[in-house]
């Protein structure tokens, strides 16, 4: 199994970025999808995590109506919109799944993506 996300980069606040998520190895569409993100000297936090078939999805307080997650299955796929960033939006972000979990605890999830950075500047 091979997550492979991209998308991070430097962004002024007020900005938008795209992560992209592209799965492999798993049928993709018996999967939840989480993004989680990790600031420098801190944890592991849950962003948002959607359904297998997209029916449903959760968002982290600090993220709600700034940030979207979206599920392509036929292109094995998952997203996550973000607007409207902070500084305090910086972090590596994380893309995971697991075919039972549709929650906030990172060790629950059983396959891991690389992480790609976010970073925004005031």
């Amino acid at each position: 199994v091979q997550l492979q996300a991209s998308g991070g980069g430097s962004v002024q606040a007020g900005g938008s970025l795209r992560l992209s998520c592209v799965a492999s190895g798993l049928s993709f569409s018996s999967y939840n999808m989480a993004w989680f993100r990790q600031a420098p000297g801190k944890e592991r936090d849950f962003v948002a995590v959607i359904h297998q078939r997209g029916w449903r999805s959760y968002y982290a307080d600090s993220v709600k109506g700034r940030f979207t997650i979206s599920k392509d299955n036929a292109k094995n796929t998952v997203y996550l919109q973000m607007n409207s960033l902070k500084p305090e939006d910086t972090a590596v972000y994380y893309c995971a799944a697991d075919q039972d979990v549709v929650g906030r605890v990172w060790s629950a999830y059983d396959y891991w993506g690389q992480g790609t950075l976010v970073t925004v500047s005031s």
